[in-house]
């Protein structure tokens, strides 16, 4: 993949992900009270409001504030930028390319409510059948498992491209 076309798509997944990830939870923030909750599908879907201070599912929530901000704020902007640089300079497949660009989106766009909204992440989305359900996550969360999935899944036939070509 051309320097400028990688560039190029790097820029265009992080603006559209990013950019849909901030207007559904402004949505969700403007319309939805914290705690409220509704339901579609036969309860197969809902939303929910919550303010996370922990990652995907909760995950070190109960952290002491000091530890949340080393890891959520400093950690992943560390990572994010590790995965963006490697997106734009590693020798990757396009789907590879895609992979790592989808998953700094995915921080991006949970950082950003970090540093707005005193440490805590917007989420509102549950799906599940009766009590099997899934915990409540956002949009980046989604953005960041279909980065994961373009990782794993990606076609083992494809070369790897060198981006100063």
């Amino acid at each position: 993949m051309v320097g400028l076309v990688r560039l190029g798509l790097i820029a265009i997944l992080l603006f559209a992900c990013v950019g849909c990830d901030q207007v559904s939870k402004g949505i969700v923030r403007e319309h939805l009270a914290l705690g409220e909750s509704h339901s579609f599908l036969a309860d197969t879907f809902r939303l929910t409001h919550t303010e996370n201070p922990g990652a995907f599912l909760s995950i070190g929530a109960s952290l002491p504030e000091g530890a949340r901000i080393a890891v959520f704020r400093v950690g992943v902007s560390i990572l994010v930028l590790g995965l963006l640089g490697y997106a734009l300079l590693a020798r990757l497949t396009t789907w590879g390319v895609i992979g790592f660009s989808l998953l700094a989106a995915s921080g991006i766009g949970n950082l950003i409510d970090r540093m707005m909204f005193d440490g805590h992440v917007t989420d509102f989305l549950n799906v599940g059948i009766g009590s099997l359900r899934t915990g409540i996550f956002n949009t980046a969360d989604v953005v960041g498992l279909v980065g994961f999935a373009f990782l794993i899944l990606r076609d083992p036939r494809t070369k790897p491209v060198d981006p100063a070509t």
